[in-house]
């Protein structure tokens, strides 16, 4: 059953997404409603893992105390510098 829904969104993000939509041979309601089946999929469900991820699993090993954050804002610095 498909229900008509009214929004309220800027000019300029509609006519931008509409303009995406025709680029990509969808309709603008097909974008908004795939959108929000993405967002309101039950986060417990499992996606499988892609076999080269799982190739990948395990490959490295790090410290219980290793800061991913800190260690990415570190290189980011020395990257821009």
């Amino acid at each position: 059953m498909t229900t008509k829904l009214t929004l309220s969104i800027e000019d300029k993000v509609i006519k931008t997404a509409k303009e995406y939509a025709q680029r990509n041979g969808k309709s603008l309601s097909g974008l908004v409603e795939n959108y929000l089946k993405c967002i309101s999929k039950d986060e417990t469900e499992e996606q499988p893992i892609h076999p080269k991820v799982k190739k990948l699993m395990g490959v490295i090993s790090l410290d219980d105390k290793f800061n991913y954050r800190e260690e990415l804002s570190k290189s980011l610095l020395e990257k821009y510098k």
